[in-house]
């Protein structure tokens, strides 16, 4: 398989026929860059930053899994499991 093949073949979505690399944020990717940036501005150790970072988290895995099973490319759905797969490394011990 050549290198053009292989881009071809890793970042063209299926239904369009698009090279596709990144996409405009869904729903729940919006609601993890909201918490994200309130917990970049109002980083406290209390109740709210834990509730924030367990949505942020929570949404991540949620929307790496989305597009695991439902990436238009292969290239979308390694970005997926990498970041389900970040998410649960960082919640090792």
């Amino acid at each position: 398989m050549t290198v053009r093949r292989f881009v071809d073949w890793f970042f063209r979505g299926r239904e369009t026929g698009a090279i596709t690399i990144a996409q405009w944020p869904n729903l729940l990717l919006w609601i993890v860059i909201v918490a994200g940036l309130l917990l970049w501005i109002w980083p406290s150790a209390g109740k709210v930053s834990a509730g924030l970072t367990n949505v942020m988290k929570g949404g991540l895995v949620v929307w790496g899994a989305d597009e695991v099973f439902r990436g238009v490319n292969p290239w979308r759905r390694c970005l997926g499991a990498a970041v389900v797969v970040y998410e649960f490394m960082t919640l090792l011990p």
